[in-house]
């Protein structure tokens, strides 16, 4: 219980306690394992509006969203830089279109300077080259770990219930 009075005490001195300015549902990054009374964890569970008639106004489907793990993206509301999705709405993980290449060299026998770069003009290699020649340059990397994800420090979300 000591925990659960520091957090209300928190939430009264970040201003976020009962009567707080902060509408119910407002999605919150809270610092602790501890979800303080009045509050919900956003983990996907569902409600009742019976029980909680204001969180019902914001989430009409009576689910908070599962935030455990996920970034909040800002909705696109008909800017074109993500559209056609609705509000809470998730999206899965991509990563953007992208070429990999390779070159095949064929010469004659003369003295000229070749170079190769890739598509974005990375990765120059050249030299004078003389004499009949045969190149295949082909570069297919594989690095990184099992997802794309921008730096990042883990929070609880956290909405208000009423």
């Amino acid at each position: 219980m000591v925990a659960n009075r520091v957090a209300v005490g928190t939430l009264e001195n970040l201003g976020l306690g009962e009567g707080s300015a902060l509408p119910v549902g407002t999605p919150i990054p809270w610092p602790s394992a501890t979800v303080p009374a009045g509050w919900l964890q956003c983990n996907g569970a569902t409600f009742t509006a019976a029980q909680y008639p204001k969180l019902a106004q914001a989430y009409p489907g009576l689910k908070l969203p599962d935030l455990r793990g996920e970034f909040i993206r800002g909705w696109d509301s008909g800017r074109g830089v993500d559209g056609g999705r609705a509000l809470l709405a998730a999206q899965g993980d991509e990563l953007k279109s992208h070429n990999h290449g390779f070159i095949n060299e064929y010469g004659t026998a003369t003295a000229q300077f070749i170079a190769f770069t890739d598509q974005n003009n990375e990765g120059v290699d050249g030299g004078l080259r003389e004499g009949s020649r045969a190149w295949t340059y082909v570069w297919l990397a594989s690095t990184g770990g099992n997802e794309t994800r921008p730096r990042n420090i883990a929070f609880n979300y956290i909405v208000r219930a009423a």
